[in-house]
């Protein structure tokens, strides 16, 4: 493979939180340049951007790190352009376009695009990314939160009765950008809040990839004030004592023995955000008590495996990259 940049990869939306991690780390990857693309109608260059934009840039891959209702009016033109799309926004995590009105309270307006998206966590999918030429890149919260609870659902580790708690913290930047005044500096400086209480956007994106339903998982995001990071912590019992502390931590090295990305911490040892900052790193540990009560903490850092990092994994596996690569 040469090591020349041959390829180009738009990033629309370059101007926010998660568009400019993008640029900062495919600067150093070997083999695509990102190009910065207007499509605010207030920006200083161009009116938005269309397929034609696309076809005459010479795109092989288009980072939409827009809002969701951008991102549902710009993909059909990408890829008619022959562009593959990585889409960060939730415009096409969900499958059916009532879910997506229930939970993002807006109707889908490029619903036949939902099908064909793939879901962009590659621990779980990556053989559907590579296939795919649309991928959903994953919401922060879900990508901690799936990746620390489903390989134990799956080995029939937690007592899905009792269900799930899973008690999230991000830093400001997971709000985006665009000024507001509960995240202006005055508002978050020195306190500690709570938000969209069991009816967060992402909650559905945890139920559809880890097969839950809703009443087994109760999901708390809040507001801490720093810049970037998630720290989840997950409570929940198991369904017998046979799964004890080793078979817990079995069940995990089991499950990611071969994922560069995943981290798993001794028994009894738990992740902070300083080990996964400015990384494209998950970080799972845990704790239990013999009568089955567990509590697993999973760290990501919002922009990068929450966000750009993901998006950058995933673009090359569509591309025949190494995973790695500039990560």
């Amino acid at each position: 493979m040469s090591s020349s940049k041959s390829l180009r990869a738009g990033i629309v939306g370059f101007r926010g939180y998660s568009g400019n991690e993008l640029i900062h780390i495919l600067h150093r990857h070997r083999f695509v340049t990102g190009v910065p693309l207007e499509h605010r109608s207030d920006s200083s260059s161009a009116s938005p951007l269309s397929g034609q934009t696309v076809k005459d840039q010479d795109l092989a891959v288009v980072f939409l790190a827009t809002p969701p209702e951008a991102s549902m009016e710009l993909t059909a033109d990408f890829l008619a352009a022959g562009a593959k799309v990585v889409d960060l926004s939730g415009a096409f995590r969900l499958r059916t376009p009532e879910n997506y009105a229930r939970w993002y309270k807006e109707p889908h307006t490029a619903a036949a695009l939902l099908a064909e998206a793939a879901y962009g966590l590659p621990e779980f999918y990556r053989n559907t990314i590579q296939n795919a030429r649309l991928v959903s890149n994953p919401g922060c919260y879900p990508t901690a939160a799936n990746l620390a609870i489903r390989p134990l659902i799956n080995a029939g580790a937690v007592n899905l009765q009792a269900g799930i708690i899973c008690d999230a913290k991000s830093g400001v930047s997971g709000a985006g950008r665009k000024p507001s005044m509960k995240t202006s500096f005055c508002e978050v400086t020195e306190n500690f809040s709570a938000y969209s209480l069991l009816d967060h956007r992402h909650v559905p994106e945890v139920l559809q990839n880890s097969n839950l339903e809703e009443s087994q998982f109760s999901f708390s995001a809040q507001l801490i004030p720093i810049d970037r990071g998630i720290l989840e912590t997950i409570y929940f019992r198991t369904p017998t004592l046979d799964f004890n502390t080793d078979r817990i931590y079995q069940i995990y090295q089991d499950a990611y023995a071969n994922e560069r990305f995943v981290r798993i911490h001794s028994p009894g040892k738990v992740p902070d955000l300083h080990s996964v900052r400015r990384t494209n790193y998950c970080d799972i540990g845990f704790s239990q008590q013999p009568d089955g009560r567990t509590v697993v903490v999973s760290a990501i850092d919002n922009l990068v495996k929450g966000a750009a990092g993901q998006a950058v994994q995933n673009m090359n596996l569509i591309l025949g990259f190494p995973e790695v690569e500039g990560l």
